[in-house]
């Protein structure tokens, strides 16, 4: 179980004033064993369920952007309108199953190395990171 004093310090460096309500997302975000992914939408309904608390869209918004502009979140956009964010910020690939809306972590050994042939002139690559769509095959399921 992690220290309510991680927590402030962690709300703090992010530009944030620790609040009860802050200190509840920081609770969610980060007292886990595993990696969680999520959209802001899902979290606040996880907290509604699991402290039974309900915080306030924009309090939620902004404590995952000012998280992820601090690098303790990492972004994954989906498409134009859907965004997860995901606490394991190092550099990995993902499943996202579009049945299920469920974002999944890949395991280095279901991709293998991306060979990249171009690069945009006067940039360098910081990472590659692939995002894998899937569906129900549902014309084999007849």
């Amino acid at each position: 179980m992690i220290n309510n004093s991680n927590f402030i310090d962690k709300l703090r460096s992010s530009g944030l004033r620790p609040t009860k309500q802050r200190i509840k997302i920081c609770k969610v975000l980060f007292e886990r064993n595993g990696t969680f992914h999520f959209t802001i939408n899902d979290l606040a309904k996880t907290i509604e369920e699991k402290l039974n608390e309900k915080i306030s869209l924009a309090t939620v918004y902004n404590t995952v952007h000012a998280f992820k502009k601090k690098g303790y979140l990492k972004e994954i956009s989906i498409n134009s309108d859907k965004s997860y964010f995901d606490t394991n910020t190092s550099v990995h690939h993902h499943f996202f199953d579009e049945d299920t809306n469920e974002l999944i972590d890949c395991s280095e050994d279901d991709i293998d190395s991306v060979n990249i042939k171009n690069n945009i002139t006067g940039k360098k690559i910081n990472s590659v990171e692939v995002l894998v769509k899937v569906a129900s095959d549902y014309q084999n399921q007849k």
